[in-house]
Parts: structure tokens; C-alpha cells; sequence
């Protein structure tokens, strides 16, 4: 099922994900953007489609026009300031966060490590340079991500690379960010029980975050990254995209992060998140 979709412009979903890269560090103060000839090249958008991304982004703060140099990179006050002020609890914190692919959840984990000085660990750069070469090792291709070998024997072990170093930083005090689509874990009670356990023994706290967005946004992110990892699901999105249920939610307690356009910024989000980890650590009254 893939729920309801809003129609949004696309300089607005253009200009949401140029934010959420300047947000999450992707893009930093005073870089140059390209040409608007070649942003409409990379956002398979027209032109005066991307002028106008750049106009709201103008706008908002987040790019300036300069004579010479063409459009740059500008850091909001309020952003640098947050990023001068890391936050360290009494007791580490791991952040789960999940989603679908292309729903945002390594933008928000980057955000969110931006906005408290936490590590980020996303499992696909933990995980893919022993990943690939192990699935063509066993006669499959490096961007399998649907077969049964790749779901029965290597996902597995990817999860359990992320959960190792995960372990590793909350054993030494540290808070983490973990993004992943934990789409299987966060409907399995005994991983979730598991977790936090484990997090428990260690003296640590845990959060589960689920990042959404409707298949629309899915879309344009994937062909964006464009990433070997998604061909097939590019390729076969109409197939792909019925597998999908925007309603989907996991069964534990969680934090729900919109990631559509006509949501809050997800600097916002993940400041509204952090205010939770502060009122936590504050004594009893």
C-alpha cells in the first residue's frame, strides 16, 4: 500500500532536499552550488524549475547570489549556533533510526548528529565496501538487494556490524546515531526487547525514530543519489513501490519524522527531538 500522495511542486521537493543537504553538512557554508544548466542535468528537472528551488532557498537563507562566483552555500545564525553547542548526556543515548529507502533517514541522522555532536553510523557505509565484494564472491551481483541470498545470509551480518559498533561507542559513554532501514527489526518485538536490553546493561538509553515520506519523495531522492544499490528498484519501481506501505509504523514507541515538503525542515524535527533528550536528563523536581 502506498497511502495517500500530495501533489507538490518539484522546485518545492527540489528545494526540501537541497535544505536538508545543507542542514545535514552535505553541502557547507560559502561551497559553490553548480551551474543551474547542470542542477537541472542532476535533478532531471527544467531550468526555470531549478531557478525557482534556488529563489526559495534564497529566501529561507540557505543560498546567496554572488556577481562572480554564481549561487554558494549560506549557514543560517541559528544553525552554526546549534552547531557550537554538542550535547553530552549523563547517560549515553542510541537513536534508531529507520525507513525506507529514500525516505530521508540518513539526512535526519546527519542532522541530528550535526545538532548533538553524536557519531553517526549509517550501515551502508559501514557495511557495503565488505558487503559487495562478499555477494559477487558468492555468484550474485554488488547491487543485490533483493534476493534471498542477499535477505538470508548477508543482511543479517550487516545488522550485526552496526549493532557491534554501535556497542562499542556506548560502552566508552559515547551517544550514537544509527540509520538503517530496519524495517524487519522494528516489527520484531524480541530485536526490539534485545536492544534495549543490551542498551540497559551498558547504562545507555534508546530511541526509536521512523522517517516518512510519500513514494513521490521515495523517488527522488533514489534517482538522485542514484546509487548501484537502487537499480533494481528503479528499474522496477512500479513493481517496487506496491511493496510499500506509507502507513507503515513500528510497534514500538517511536518518533515519527515527516520528510515531505509541506512538513517542518527536519533541522527543526531533530531540534524538537533533542529538546525530548534534555528534558530526560533534567532531575526530578
Amino acid at each position: 500500500m502506498t497511502g495517500p500522495q500530495h501533489p507538490v511542486s518539484a522546485h518545492v521537493r527540489i528545494a526540501q532536499a537541497i535544505r536538508n543537504d545543507i542542514e545535514s553538512g552535505r553541502l557547507r557554508d560559502g561551497q559553490p552550488l553548480p551551474s543551474t544548466r547542470d542542477m537541472a542535468r542532476q535533478w532531471q528537472a527544467s531550468q526555470a524549475t531549478i531557478s525557482k528551488a534556488m529563489d526559495q532557498l534564497v529566501a529561507e537563507g540557505y543560498v546567496a547570489s554572488k556577481d562572480r562566483s554564481g549561487r554558494v552555500v549560506t549557514t543560517p545564525t541559528s544553525l552554526a549556533l546549534a552547531l557550537a553547542t554538542p550535547l553530552r548526556p549523563v547517560r549515553p543515548r542510541i537513536v534508531y533510526v529507520g525507513g525506507y529507502p529514500g525516505s530521508g533517514k540518513s539526512e535526519f541522522g546527519r542532522v541530528l548528529a550535526r545538532e548533538t555532536g553524536w557519531a553517526i553510523l549509517d550501515k551502508d557505509t559501514i557495511a557495503r565496501p565488505i558487503i559487495e565484494p562478499a555477494l559477487e564472491d558468492l555468484g550474485s551481483t554488488f547491487d543485490d538487494r533483493e534476493s534471498d541470498l542477499y535477505v538470508e545470509r548477508i543482511r543479517p551480518r550487516e545488522y550485526e556490524a552496526l549493532a557491534a559498533v554501535i556497542q562499542d561507542n556506548i560502552e566508552c559513554g559515547n551517544s550514537v546515531i544509527a540509520a538503517a532501514p530496519y524495517l524487519k527489526e522494528f516489527n520484531d518485538r524480541a530485536w526490539i526487547d534485545n536492544a534495549r536490553a543490551r542498551a540497559a546493561v551498558s547504562g545507555a538509553d534508546a530511541t526509536f525514530v521512523w522517517v516518512r515520506c510519500t513514494t513521490d519523495t521515495m523517488l527522488m531522492y533514489l534517482r538522485r543519489r542514484g546509487a548501484a544499490r537502487d537499480g533494481w528498484k528503479l528499474s522496477h519501481w512500479e513493481d517496487y513501490v506496491k511493496r510499500i506501505d506509507v502507513s507503515y509504523r513500528p510497534v514500538i514507541e517511536h518518533v515519527v519524522v515527516d520528510n515531505d515538503p509541506d512538513n517542518e525542515p527536519l533541522r527543526t524535527q531533530a531540534r524538537q527531538l533533542v529538546d525530548t533528550f534534555r528534558r530526560d536528563a533534567l532531575p526530578a523536581q
